[in-house]
């Protein structure tokens, strides 16, 4: 037996397979095809039961006063409100495992991408400028030291590969880890100053806003590099266009920014950077485990079964 009329609500379009399912199992809504947002969720708020997607605020909570779950779609969930929904009895579900390797291949083809200067060496051949000469130099990744700013589930993916690329791999965290090989920075400013590359993967919000700041990137330096797959947020933005752009910073490849999709234009005028459009678990295979582990969360819920993978 179904739940009850429009019980899951889906905040954004999601993975075609995941729609597929959801659309099977449960009674459906969506609001991304929503005109006015307020008005569709006061003539179906009461009914829904649970959420599949992200973007969830305590008023919008409020809004749908039989809510038990949000499933968000990913492994981040800092565009939930965590503590509104603890508060009101509703739990919150993520995505996380099933894109680590996706989003940790990205990671090391960032920074071989920005070693190598792979899309200017691109472009410089269909330019037709190898006919005036050989492109410059470059740099390589073997026997560097990567600096990983939060040694979660895709960190220690990250460590793997980049050993599997003879680098050296040290680390920060807000906790040393026991049984890691590697060694431990318990000053981020000290590691990236140690470093050659700083690596940003640990989580968005508040507590980690601009954590990799001006002083972390003037430590990193001229012939450093930093990589970005967590959020914008993590760095202070200003601060590494005008290092970039003034070479006290050797380079940056980013997946991830502070105002997405929106860029600042500066950005595009620098020859020091690898840019990406936030792609890091933006694969097939990942974005179908992704749907189906929103779709099993949901359903274990309805069934009164624990869930797969709570965060409150």
């Amino acid at each position: 037996m179904r739940p009850i009329s429009n019980s899951v609500l889906i905040t954004h379009q999601l993975y075609s397979t995941c729609m597929e399912a959801l659309e099977a199992r449960f009674d459906t809504c969506r609001l991304y095809e929503a005109d006015d947002r307020d008005a569709f969720l006061a003539e179906k708020g009461a009914g829904i039961r649970a959420i599949a997607g992200s973007n969830v605020n305590a008023a919008m909570m409020d809004k749908m006063p039989n809510l038990e779950l949000i499933a968000n779609f990913g492994v981040g969930y800092d565009s939930v409100d965590v503590e509104a929904a603890k508060a009101r009895g509703i739990r919150v579900t993520n995505t996380p495992d099933v894109l680590n390797d996706a989003v940790a291949e990205l990671a090391i083809g960032l920074m071989v991408a920005m070693a190598r200067k792979i899309p200017q060496t691109d472009r410089f051949v269909r330019e037709g400028k190898w006919l005036d000469g050989a492109y410059p130099l470059t740099w390589e990744l073997n026997g560097k030291t990567l600096g990983i700013l939060g040694l979660g589930r895709i960190g220690k993916e990250i460590a793997v590969r980049a050993q599997a690329m003879k680098m050296r791999v040290v680390y920060h965290g807000r906790n040393k880890q026991d049984n890691q090989p590697f060694i431990y920075y318990d000053d981020l400013t000290d590691m990236a100053r140690d470093a050659d590359w700083l690596m940003v993967i640990a989580p968005g919000g508040a507590q980690t806003r601009n954590i990799v700041s001006r002083q972390v990137l003037e430590a990193l330096g001229p012939q450093g590099a930093v990589v970005n797959l967590a959020r914008g947020t993590l760095i202070d933005e200003v601060a590494m266009l005008e290092l970039l752009e003034s070479g006290e910073l050797g380079g940056a490849a980013l997946d991830v920014f502070a105002q997405e999709p929106k860029m600042d234009s500066r950005f595009f005028a620098l020859d020091n950077v690898v840019l990406s459009p936030h792609q890091g678990s933006a694969t097939d295979q990942t974005r179908h485990q992704m749907g189906m582990l929103v779709v099993k969360n949901i359903e274990a819920h309805f069934a009164g079964k624990l869930l797969l993978t709570p965060v409150v």
